[in-house]
């Protein structure tokens, strides 16, 4: 997440939620596997697409607080103008 060996508030909670959508993912995986009601199923698939918007976010954050603040203090404007623009782009196509 960052470019430094150290683990910085942002490196854990990622990891927390990434260990809760795979444990949102293996249920969802138990649910077709058992033949679950169509709209549970799709109630918690749901839930998992909310819980990758809040991870989105958060590595949203964290990359707006150390890399683009790096980057900005180096000058590299064109760098964060363009990856931003990039995220934009990508998130806009949903």
């Amino acid at each position: 997440m960052t470019h430094t060996h150290q683990p910085n508030i942002y490196h854990k909670k990622a990891l927390r939620r990434l260990n809760i959508i795979a444990g949102q993912i293996q249920g969802l995986k138990r649910m077709v596997e058992t033949g679950a009601y169509c709209p549970e199923v799709i109630t918690q698939s749901l839930s998992v697409q909310e819980s990758l918007k809040g991870f989105n976010s958060l590595m949203l954050e964290n990359h707006l607080r150390t890399h683009v603040t790096e980057q900005i203090a180096s000058h590299e404007i064109e760098k964060v103008v363009t990856e931003l623009l990039g995220i934009y782009k990508l998130n806009q196509k949903k």
